[in-house]
């Protein structure tokens, strides 16, 4: 990040990285959801999608310039992403959890990154566009809890799949 002297431009900055995330994380959700063995995990994946393409055009509409930075946070996500997801041989129980746990660890950068910049809007009194990223933070909120419950159940399946016939878990390869 080129080095800043005011809030204003420290907030430019947020937004412009945050636009890069959300075409990174876009595209490997459009990935992971062509994997998803789960109907609703699949769904889900296929509507952030939608959501997140919302999420970075509602950004784009708050920046000056259409100057991008490459967010490598994002970039690091996503690399581990489609390693443990979309190039890993797992079975289907346990690649949709994998799935999960990489689309939150995405998910939580995006909160930390929109609701800093909400912060920054409200600073700045720039009030809607503070609105429009608490919005954003608690859209993404929203799939998180949903994503919780959805790994909590897929966890008890996978579990009750590893069980041996005489009740104990399996051994490990």
């Amino acid at each position: 990040m080129p080095a800043v002297q005011t809030l204003q431009a420290l907030y430019i900055e947020e937004l412009r990285d945050l636009c890069s995330a959300n075409q990174q994380m876009q595209a490997v959700v459009g990935k992971m959801a062509d994997r998803a063995s789960d109907q609703k995990l699949q769904a889900l994946l296929q509507r952030s999608v939608s959501g997140i393409g919302e999420h970075a055009q509602a950004i784009r509409a708050m920046l000056p310039t259409d100057a991008e930075l490459q967010c490598r946070g994002m970039e690091g996500l996503v690399e581990e992403a489609t390693q443990h997801v979309i190039e890993a041989d797992l079975p289907p129980n346990l690649r949709d959890i994998a799935m999960i746990s990489q689309y939150q660890r995405m998910s939580h950068y995006g909160i930390a990154g929109f609701g800093t910049a909400g912060a920054f809007a409200a600073a700045l009194g720039q009030t809607e566009q503070a609105n429009t990223l608490s919005a954003i933070v608690s859209d993404i909120y929203r799939a998180d809890e949903y994503t919780s419950a959805m790994a909590e159940s897929l966890e008890a399946i996978t579990a009750a799949d590893e069980q041996s016939p005489d009740g104990l878990a399996g051994s490990p390869s």
